[in-house]
């Protein structure tokens, strides 16, 4: 039987700590990266109700800049009233109201950590997430000696997964 090499012993040294330790990460990433599969839809959300004076007469156009709604679009005006998706707005008064469904705070937090920019701290979470799976992927390699049954069959299913990858990206 062969002998490991000291790069391989190191690898699967290392593959196995960083593990131990990303195995609590990964859990987190998997929960919430199952959310964000359905954040399309109103899955675990609940609804918040918000009201807001601001000054009278704003225009559709600045009506979402003044509320702090990204993406608002005045979708019906009835005199003083205009009306956007799930609120109001009365020109004449200035007072808005609306509702929104939002995750419970924990959750809304680790969907974050999937969306977090180069300007918040969390995106150092985010590059050394990558990069350990990165090392995952790489030190896999050193699992199994070269040229055996068990390492041919694992570039095999390497291969299968990349062509997944593929194959669900083009169609």
């Amino acid at each position: 039987m062969a002998v490991p090499s000291k790069t391989s012993i190191k690898m699967r040294v290392v593959h196995r700590y960083l593990g131990f330790f990303l195995a609590g990460v990964m859990a987190v990433y998997a929960l919430s990266g199952m959310l964000l599969i359905f954040r399309d839809t109103d899955l675990l959300k609940k609804e918040e109700a918000f009201a807001k004076t601001i000054e009278a007469g704003v225009s559709g156009d600045q009506l979402g800049k003044s509320l702090g709604i990204r993406r608002l679009k005045v979708e019906k005006k009835e005199g003083n009233m205009l009306y956007f998706k799930d609120g109001s707005y009365n020109a004449a008064t200035g007072e808005a109201s609306w509702t929104k469904k939002e995750l419970p705070f924990l959750l809304d937090k680790m969907t974050h950590l999937h969306k977090a920019k180069s300007s918040e701290p969390l995106y150092f979470l985010n590059l050394f997430f990558g990069a350990s799976l990165l090392f995952f992927v790489i030190s896999s390699f050193w699992m199994f000696m070269p040229g055996t049954e068990v390492f041919k069959k694992g570039l095999w299913f390497t291969l299968g997964g990349v062509a997944l990858v593929l194959i669900l990206l083009l169609v």
